[in-house]
């Protein structure tokens, strides 16, 4: 006779195939893609950087090491037994543990260690190769390099001297820069198209033609072996951030400017109340982007102050640096990271209006 039995397993549930369901998915798909891939630019583009700061605390023996070993710079564990130092080795043992003893006496087949833990204990007997167990490391940075390039450089000195013909440049080319972009946004000068293209043409001009006639002209009037050649013709405007500032002008709505002229403010009154206040952004993005120009500019302060040291930036006082310690390719990745910190900090403070001054502008340096 048969008999019947019914199933009591429970049906496996339904994949969910709606569309809505699928978009998620999809969404969700892309959206890992695109941070992975990020993630991995982002990691290749901090790799020099990342190595900079690890050969920066790095001596020369441990940066020949890292060669064959850890780039991360360490030094061997010593364990200091009856007023001597020994090496401390990872020494396994016939039960399957690891031990952290260090080497007193190296022979060929036996070898003798005390246990840093209990030293009390005596001299432990270890049969084997000494040679092929592992010497244990500890982090180990070099934070004398940096004392080292803070005196060779008088980094004091030369930070105030930078931060000077930096910032003082930068304000003039606020000044200057503004001014001329609100004068070719807003005004109805005669020609002033032609003018723009003539401005901009010179963006093409090499410097080079323009270096024997410039430097000619400050040696005429005194201004060699000075700051001024520096800092004086940001006051007068250059063509690049002339032309950020008036493309980001020309985004503004001219109805603000005409309610701010019926409540009886002039040109000057609505730069400043109505044309700045909205500019922000680009405004920070022109005075970073001349901030770091003229913490890296290295060329122009070579020729204007060869003859005042004291009054040089940290460009050229760096270079002088890297030809006294060159073979000491350490020491020169520490001052390069002293010279890098204050422009990477500003940047990340004003990261958030710098990058949307890029976007909105559509200008990129």
């Amino acid at each position: 006779m048969a008999t019947l039995t019914r199933s009591t397993s429970t049906p496996s549930p339904a994949v969910n195939t709606s569309p809505f369901y699928s978009r998620q998915l999809r969404r969700f798909t892309i959206k890992a893609l695109v941070t992975l891939f990020v993630f991995m630019l982002l990691t290749i583009y901090l790799l020099p950087l990342g190595n900079m700061m690890l050969a920066a605390i790095s001596t020369r023996e441990q940066l020949s090491q890292s060669a064959s070993d850890s780039v991360i710079p360490s030094a061997p564990v010593t364990f200091n037994y009856q007023g001597e130092d020994y090496p401390v080795y990872n020494v396994p043992t016939p039960d399957g543990a690891v031990h952290q003893w260090a080497l007193v006496q190296a022979r060929r087949n036996a070898s003798q260690f005390v246990d840093p833990a209990n030293p009390d204990a005596g001299l432990i007997e270890w049969e084997g190769n000494w040679r092929q167990l592992e010497p244990q490391r500890t982090f180990a940075p070099a934070w004398e390099n940096f004392s080292i390039a803070w005196e060779g450089i008088q980094f004091p000195r030369v930070f105030l001297n930078t931060l000077i013909i930096a910032f003082v440049g930068m304000v003039g080319t606020l000044l200057s820069c503004t001014a001329v972009a609100y004068a070719f946004a807003r005004f109805p000068i005669p020609g002033k198209n032609i003018l723009f293209i003539i401005l901009i043409g010179t963006i093409i001009l090499p410097s080079q033609v323009t270096l024997i006639p410039t430097y000619a002209f400050f040696a005429s009037i005194g201004w060699t072996n000075t700051m001024l050649p520096l800092i004086v013709p940001h006051f007068f405007a250059n063509a690049y951030n002339v032309f950020l500032l008036r493309q980001y002008f020309l985004t503004l709505p001219r109805e603000l400017d005409e309610a701010a002229m019926i409540d009886g403010a002039g040109p000057l009154k609505v730069l400043t109340s109505v044309i700045i206040p909205q500019s922000w952004p680009a405004l920070i993005a022109v005075g970073v982007f001349h901030f770091v120009w003229a913490w890296n500019d290295f060329f122009g302060p070579l020729i204007y102050l060869i003859g005042k040291p004291e009054l040089q930036p940290i460009s050229v006082a760096v270079q002088r640096f890297n030809f006294q310690y060159g073979p000491n390719p350490e020491l020169i990745q520490a001052t390069s990271l002293m010279a890098l910190v204050l422009p990477l900090i500003i940047f990340f403070l004003a990261q958030r209006f710098f990058m949307r001054g890029i976007v909105i502008t559509g200008v990129d340096k």
